[in-house]
């Protein structure tokens, strides 16, 4: 690399470090600072495709090889949390591993914990059912590469004081802080007849590589984290979905002809489609209302302030801090759309807005 573009990629490492990674992960954001500030670990990234060399993404691609018992003294310093160790581990892991990062960085892409949304999804998905009289679900998620969304009829879900829904034996159970005067409802998800994940690059949680990759890309200073996502990808390991691979638009009218007739299909989305332009996104709900020519179709979603097309914002405003949980309901040339929800923390506080 020239000098101006290593200085470039080092700052870029560097406010990663002392900004974003800082305030989730001291371990990751040591590491990162330290990469920045060598020669020898900006010339290995020269191995990295351009557009792969994100510190996310390198770090994540460290952390798959240290978990692999590739870089064993990586993986002992962040086992110990030593954030001095791991820096220098995580150095000369890079430099004599640059290959090897590199074809992971070109291979995989970041993924974002997908742990405990089932509590935002399952009041949602309960009245999606309501609205269009349905005794049984297929549930195709969009987005969500793993589809841990999926298992949301076989956890066990705490609303605040509220009530418990879903399985109080499942081995994975959640807890959700509720504010607000509506309570959560009592309504039960009916039984889920398919589960389908869509996505450009699903990850199949009974294959060890995506499991680890998985792993890889949390923080390795926060095991409460990897414990949920080890709970939530086993309990999902049971009864794998059905893995379509593919642009949303694309491939989501295969995916809603595989439910099964007299099952309502239900697409979920959850703080998926902020990463799709907003023409994306139209394509999408048109992609619904097409497919609801014949029977009902039901999207619920869980993103940011205006980013969910036909979704009321309720007058609130974007890059507000919160998220807006809509319910669609398309069929018969008719299409209704209300926020029933507000969530912050990816789901783990909700304020339940429809009323009865």
């Amino acid at each position: 690399m020239t000098g101006g573009r290593s200085r470039s990629l080092a700052e870029v490492y560097r406010r990663f470090g002392q900004g974003e990674a800082a305030g989730t992960s001291p371990l990751h954001g040591r590491v990162a600072v330290a990469l920045g500030q060598s020669d020898e670990a900006l010339r290995a990234l020269a191995a990295v495709p351009a557009r792969r060399r994100q510190p996310a993404l390198v770090l994540a691609a460290l952390h798959d090889l240290a978990l692999a018992g590739r870089a064993p003294a990586l993986a002992a310093a962040y086992a110990a949390a030593d954030g001095d160790a791991a820096a220098g581990a995580a150095v000369d892991t890079l430099v004599r591993m640059a290959e090897a990062v590199a074809a992971t960085a070109a291979s995989r892409r970041p993924r974002p914990d997908e742990t405990g949304r089932c509590a935002v999804l399952y009041p949602a998905i309960a009245e999606a059912a309501r609205r269009a009289g349905a005794d049984a679900v297929g549930l195709v998620a969009v987005g969500c590469p793993a589809g841990l969304d999926l298992t949301v009829d076989r956890v066990g879900i705490t609303y605040g004081d509220g009530p418990t829904l879903g399985d109080p034996s499942s081995p994975v159970q959640h807890s959700c802080a509720t504010v607000g005067a509506r309570p959560v409802p009592e309504r039960a998800v009916p039984e889920v007849v398919t589960r389908i994940v869509v996505d450009v690059d699903p990850l199949d949680v009974t294959d060890p590589d995506d499991a680890r990759w998985l792993r890889a890309c949390l923080p390795p200073d926060r095991p409460e984290e990897r414990a949920r996502l080890d709970a939530e990808m086993a309990l999902a390991a049971t009864a794998p979905p059905l893995l379509l691979r593919g642009d949303a638009v694309e491939v989501l009218p295969d995916a809603l002809a595989r439910v099964p007739a007299g099952a309502l299909p239900v697409v979920t989305t959850t703080w998926a489609l902020s990463r799709s332009e907003p023409a994306s996104r139209l394509r999408l709900l048109q992609r619904l209302d097409e497919a609801a020519t014949g029977r009902p179709v039901a999207w619920v979603s869980a993103e940011g302030v205006g980013v969910a097309p036909a979704v009321p914002t309720l007058g609130d405003r974007r890059a507000s801090g919160h998220s807006i949980v809509g319910v669609v309901v398309s069929g018969h040339s008719t299409l209704h759309a209300e926020a029933v929800g507000r969530c912050w923390s990816r789901g783990r506080l909700l304020a339940w807005l429809a009323g009865a």
